[in-house]
């Protein structure tokens, strides 16, 4: 199973799936790959996915996971942000998202080196940018992570988890006075003309006069 994966080009903005892969095949995919790779992996009972990001989707998840630590800072509320950490949980699904935050949890989880599932939280909050569709809402639902942002053509898709099924809210718990799915959409957008720095600075101004 290693050696024909070294030999799988995945180019940017594809993915593939491979089927009837045991977890402890899983767990040694990801000790072979490493850290420092561009791929992203997805496993969900026996399936994995291995996708390359394009440059768009990239961009898109840095700016919207910018706007998210302003949101947290300016609103004064500790977090933790773990980028694209793998998490595994019960030998049957393992993923990692684009983007995640330790919120309401953080304080559970600060100081530790490796986070474990079977003993830690999951994320608070986590994020899919759908430009190379890769989103596995039942993985995410498996590891219970809380709230699921889904960005896809243009919108913001908030999606919470009730009774163990994802439900589409309009606005966010973690952030319930802002209307978000309007917002975030349109801070991307202008960071594409404006630019990063300029989009941030006004998104936190916004923000902070907001929350006085």
């Amino acid at each position: 199973m290693l050696l024909e994966l070294e030999r799988i080009q995945v180019p940017p903005g594809q993915h593939i799936i491979l089927e009837n892969v045991s977890w402890q095949e899983f767990e040694r995919i990801l000790e072979d790959l490493g850290e420092r790779r561009s791929s992203r992996l997805a496993y969900n009972q026996g399936i994995l996915e291995i996708m390359t990001p394009l440059p768009e989707h990239e961009h898109s998840k840095e700016i919207i996971g910018d706007l998210i630590k302003v949101l947290l800072e300016e609103l004064d509320i500790e977090f933790c942000s773990l980028g694209s950490t793998t998490f595994k949980k019960e030998s049957l699904r393992g993923l990692e998202p684009d983007q995640c935050f330790y919120i309401a949890n953080e304080a559970k989880i600060r100081g530790k080196g490796r986070i474990d599932l079977a003993i830690d939280p999951p994320p608070d909050l986590a994020l899919e940018i759908e430009i190379t569709s890769r989103t596995h809402p039942e993985i995410y639902a498996a590891l219970g992570v809380r709230e699921l942002w889904r960005f896809e053509h243009g919108k913001l898709q908030i999606n919470v988890l009730i009774n163990g099924e994802y439900q589409e809210v309009d606005t966010s718990p973690t952030f319930p006075e802002l209307p978000l799915i309007e917002l975030i959409p349109q801070f991307l957008a202008e960071s594409k003309v404006a630019g990063r720095n300029t989009v941030i600075k006004k998104f936190r101004k916004l923000v902070g006069v907001g929350s006085q």
